[in-house]
């Protein structure tokens, strides 16, 4: 069993976009620059954004870091974000999820210009994807596809079974492995929590993307011997060994399971970093296009 180390996989990457952005300076070109908003104070996005801001300022971008109250309305959010659009300096535009229940996630998605939609979830970007055309891709399984590059793991002719229907990792992620591209070319199944028969076709599996948010949710009697497993839970349980109480587990029974793979990321250090990668590529990619 290897676990895919995701810290090492990102340094590893982090010191590439590190080289490539001084290239671009030394060429006269744009310092790549991201804006991220936070609205009101949620300890984990504050943590998200704050590790987004320093990977920003350590590869050497711009950053901006807006932060705005939570009972900002709906409509001035959209201002704060049209000003950005006409902004030339900026060339990605995050918006730290999840909003206030008085905004419209879709709403503020759809308002970010699609070049700047450096996270992919914009729909021109989420189309663009589908039909295989040059684009931004949904951040997360992108970072998933550069760690398959980086173990060179082939997947091509595998059973890839993802587990969540989210626009944001499962969706995307069941259309990317599947792509006539490397890594790709994978037979896709995409399950989420109304599958009626989901442990008979995890037992089928060769990859497992377990996406569904429930903590712990793949058990070791759910896979066979020698599979891959990419773990993007992130869910915080009662710990009472620990001073804070708590502790973040995946979703995937990662004791139990680990035996059984060839291939396992871990929680935290696993897609956790990667995530900020295909972050960072696509605002530096945003950058060059200008």
């Amino acid at each position: 069993m290897q676990i895919l180390d995701g810290i090492a996989v990102s340094n590893h990457i982090k010191e590439q976009l590190k080289q490539e952005v001084q290239e671009l300076k030394a060429r006269g070109g744009k310092t790549p620059h991201l804006a991220a908003l936070l609205v009101g104070n949620n300890p984990a996005s504050e943590a998200y954004v704050g590790s987004k801001v320093r990977t920003c300022e350590e590869l050497g971008y711009g950053s901006i870091l807006l932060r705005l109250e939570t009972d900002i309305t709906e409509a001035e959010l959209l201002k704060e974000i049209e000003k950005l659009n006409d902004n030339p300096d900026v060339d990605g535009i995050l918006v730290q999820l999840p909003l206030p229940k008085h905004i419209s996630e879709d709403k503020v998605i759809n308002t970010i210009h699609p070049d700047k939609d450096v996270d992919g979830f914009h729909p021109v970007s989420q189309g663009k994807m589908l039909l295989g055309q040059p684009g931004f891709l949904p951040a997360t399984p992108y970072g998933i596809l550069l760690m398959l590059e980086y173990y060179n793991i082939d997947i091509t002719g595998m059973h890839c079974v993802v587990i969540g229907r989210s626009n944001i990792v499962g969706t995307p992620m069941s259309v990317l492995l599947s792509r006539n591209t490397k890594p790709g070319n994978a037979t896709v199944t995409l399950t989420h929590s109304k599958t009626k028969n989901l442990k008979e076709l995890t037992l089928q599996a060769d990859v497992i993307v377990a996406a569904i948010g429930r903590p712990r949710y793949l058990t070791a009697d759910m896979v066979k011997d020698g599979v891959i497993v990419i773990d993007v839970g992130i869910n915080k349980v009662e710990d009472s060994s620990r001073k804070s109480g708590s502790r973040l587990v995946g979703d995937v029974d990662y004791d139990h399971v680990a035996p059984k793979c060839s291939y396992i990321t871990p929680v935290p250090k696993g897609v956790g970093p990667m995530t900020i990668c295909g972050l960072m590529k696509n605002t530096l990619e945003a950058a060059k296009k200008k």
